[in-house]
Order: C-alpha cells, then sequence, then structure tokens
C-alpha cells in the first residue's frame, strides 16, 4: 500500500491474529461463496456493499446511519448515490405533511 499508512483501527477484515489479509483474499471467498451458490450471474463483492444500502433506505432506515456504515465520508455521498433508491419521498413527505396539519387543525377545532 504505496504511501498509506494503515492502524488496527483501518481494518476491515483481518486473520485470526487481528493482521491484515492479502488484498485479494476476500474478493477470492467471496468469488467461491457466489459460485457455490449456484447462480450464474457472476455477483461482485461490491455490489453486495450497494444492495445492502439499498435495502436499508427501503427500509427507511435514517440515510445517516447508511452513510456510517458504508464509511461514507459525508452523508450527501450516502444521499447522491442512492437518491433513486426512493423515488416516493416527495410524495410521502408531502402527504405525512398533510396528515399533521389536517390532525393539527382538527384539533385546534375541537378545543
Amino acid at each position: 500500500m504505496l504511501g498509506m499508512s494503515v492502524s488496527d483501527d483501518d481494518l476491515i477484515f483481518s486473520n485470526h491474529e487481528g493482521k491484515p489479509l492479502l488484498p485479494d483474499t476476500i474478493s477470492h471467498a467471496w468469488a467461491k461463496l457466489v459460485k457455490r451458490t449456484g447462480l450464474n450471474k457472476s455477483i461482485r463483492l461490491h455490489d453486495a456493499r450497494h444492495t445492502h444500502a439499498s435495502l436499508l433506505l427501503k427500509q427507511s432506515v435514517h440515510p445517516k446511519i447508511v452513510q456510517e456504515r458504508l464509511g461514507h465520508a459525508t452523508i450527501s455521498t450516502t444521499l447522491d448515490l442512492y437518491s433513486h433508491i426512493s423515488p416516493g419521498l416527495q410524495e410521502a413527505a408531502a402527504i405525512g405533511f398533510d396528515k399533521l396539519v389536517n390532525r393539527r387543525e382538527k384539533e385546534a377545532i375541537n378545543k
């Protein structure tokens, strides 16, 4: 890793002694796992990362949590990359706001 320093806190994957793995170790293990599933299509490890983020956002997990899980430096990176996942957010926000305003209006009338 030319020009980079690695500390124990920076490791995503390590061996049983906590030492860094060879760069292709996880990619090779992932490829074997995908092959064992019997899928005809090759699924990259990065595809699994993208699927993970997409599924979390579809479950309405707050984007800040997704950002932290993915390790993006800013929430704007996460939102820029995954905003297409929830195209109905504007409509849902408008409906939620309308319900809130109507409820408040009814409460004010009933007082």
